[in-house]
Formats: C-alpha cells, structure tokens, sequence
C-alpha cells in the first residue's frame, strides 16, 4: 500500500510536466526543448518563489526580453507586407500590434492565462498580466529555439489564427477625437499650436504640433500632414495623462485659476411669482383655510361693531362724503321750516 502511494506521488510531476508539454505544444505548434524556460515565463511575481542562489524566480526578465524580440519580428513583418509604405504608417501598425491590449487579447484567446501560475487563481487574470505573460512566451522561445521560431511562431501561429494584419494596419484609432472628449467631459480648455513646417529631402511637407491643455504644453507630434501630426501629438499627451498623474494635477490647477479670474459677482435674478403662504387652522368642530397674502399684515379682531352678515359690502365706506341728491335737500329744507314754525 505504501509503495503505490510512492509510486503516485512520483508520476504526478511526471503527469503534469505531460500536460504542460501537451498545452505548449497546442500554442507553440512545436514542443519545448527546454521546458524550464517556459515554465518561468508562465510564473507570476506574486507567486515570490525564489532559485537556488536566493534570487526571484518569475517571468520579468524574459517579458523583457520577449518585448524587445517582438519589435524586431513584428517590424520585419510589417516592413516585409506593407512595401512602399511610409514610416509613420509602419510605426503604427508595429505598435497595436505589440500593444498591452492586443497581446492581452491573443494570451486569452490562447488559453495562456489558464497556464499562468500566480499567488491567487491561475484561471483569471486581467489581459494586462496575460500580455506580459504572452512577452515572457516570446522571450522563452527565443531562448529554446532562436529567433527564426519567435518569427515563425508569430506568423503561423497568431497572424491569420488571431489578429487580421490588414484590419489592424488600417483600422485607424482617432487618439484626436479621445482627447477631444476627454478635455470636453472635464472642461479643459485644449488647443494645438503648431511649432513648425518643414519639409524633406524629397519635398514632402512635415508639420509638427503640440497639444495644448490650459496654457500647459502636452506632448508634440510630426507627421505628413496636420492631421497626422495632430493624431500623434494626441496619442503622447493621451499616454502622459494615464502615467504622470503631476501632469493632470498641473492641468486642473491651471483650470481653477482660470476659472476664478472668469467670476465676476451677479444679483440674484428676482422671483417671477408672488410669494404666498397658506396656513390650515385645525379646529375640534371644523377646519378654517385662511390666506395671508402679505407677511406683515395682522388678522383684524372682529368687534361687537362688525356686521354678522357674511356679505357685508365695504364699498359704501369711501374717504369723501356722498353728494345729496335733490329729493334729500328739499326734505331737510322742509323739516327746517317745520322746526322753525
């Protein structure tokens, strides 16, 4: 009983190491020479696990390697496919297609992050640790196999399976208009100022603008034309914004002090509608509305004097007497000469 338990304890290594090489060779398309470099490329920094000579054992180093093996592949790529085509368009299109996103993209579609060892659960992790994740596979490659498998592996097995190169060479992020809505979302005054226009061996105009947020200057941008110099002026200030958090602090100081040399002091704008208050008195037999329509006016007291008809008409009371009419003159004219006789 003992020994089977040995004997399981030792195939289990052996089983999983089988799975690992069977997974790889799913992704990879051929099987690893080296397995340890694969190993260390699929284990996360917070797994904190350390080699022999005490140093840390994760991934880092090889997604360093690998970013920089993939520029050099992806550029060859792109220069060998788009022939004729311009600097800025090649720069770009090499730069989605090595972008956080897009790696991240093709790590999870891969099933790369179900592999990847780290301190929480190995099945879920954010396309920003599969990206790095799918850099350190690269520079594992590289290691195993040379530069030739990292150009092959990317051609055969994620261009055509993965990404559409022509739909993401042309597929055109307008980093203007994300700016645009950025500083409008914010109410951040933005305007691009152009620094100079020049132009090049070949005669080919070359504009160069920067952006402009509140009076701070942003990132500059060359291209071909104002548009393109625009766009990539946008992308640098985009990507500032999101790393050096100094640079929007400047940018909303700059707005406040703006905003407070536009104040200027306004009177309040008057009521349109006359104020009136309604006051419910609340009796044992029976409830009184009464309304006060001016604040400072008291209710008159009723006095033993008032008239207990509820219809009582005050327009007889005027300020001058009434004129007599012919009748009531020659009445009192008659008791006068009555009283006298």
């Amino acid at each position: 009983m003992k020994l089977n338990n040995l004997i399981d304890r030792i195939k289990l290594p052996f089983r999983k190491e089988k799975e690992l090489f069977s997974s790889l060779y799913e992704i990879l398309g051929f099987y690893p020479h080296n397995i340890e470099y694969y190993k260390q490329a699929l284990m996360h920094k917070s797994v904190r696990k350390r080699n022999e000579k005490g140093k840390p054992l994760n991934n880092e180093r090889l997604e360093f390697l690998g970013d920089a093996i993939l520029d050099a592949a992806v550029g060859y790529i792109v220069y060998r496919q788009y022939e004729g085509k311009r600097e800025g368009f090649l720069t770009n299109t090499r730069s989605k297609l090595v972008s956080r996103e897009t790696l991240g993209k093709v790590a999870s579609e891969m099933g790369l992050g179900n592999m990847l060892l780290s301190s929480g659960h190995s099945t879920s992790h954010n396309s920003y640790v599969e990206g790095n994740a799918f850099e350190a596979l690269v520079g594992a490659i590289y290691l195993d196999r040379g530069y030739d498998a990292c150009l092959k592996f990317f051609e055969e097995r994620v261009l055509g399976n993965y990404i559409n190169l022509d739909k993401v060479a042309f597929k055109e992020v307008n980093f203007k208009s994300k700016l645009l809505e950025w500083s409008q979302k914010n109410r951040v005054r933005m305007e691009y100022r152009m620094l100079k226009q020049k132009k090049d061996g070949n005669g080919n105009p070359i504009f160069n603008f920067m952006v402009v947020l509140e009076g701070i200057e942003g990132e500059p941008g060359t291209g071909f034309s104002k548009k393109e110099a625009q766009q990539q002026a946008s992308k640098e200030t985009l990507l500032r914004l999101r790393r050096e958090p100094q640079f929007v602090d400047a940018i909303f100081a700059a707005k406040t002090e703006r905003t407070k040399m536009e104040e200027e002091p306004a009177m309040a704008v008057p009521d349109t509608e006359q104020e009136q208050n309604f006051i419910i008195e609340q009796s044992h037999d029976e409830t009184v509305e009464v309304v006060v329509e001016e604040k400072d006016q008291k209710k008159r007291r009723p006095t033993k004097d008032d008239s207990s008809d509820e219809s009582f008409d005050l327009s007889d009371i005027s300020a001058t007497p009434k004129p007599k009419s012919r009748e009531d003159i020659i009445a009192e004219a008659e008791a006068a000469a009555f009283a006298e006789a």
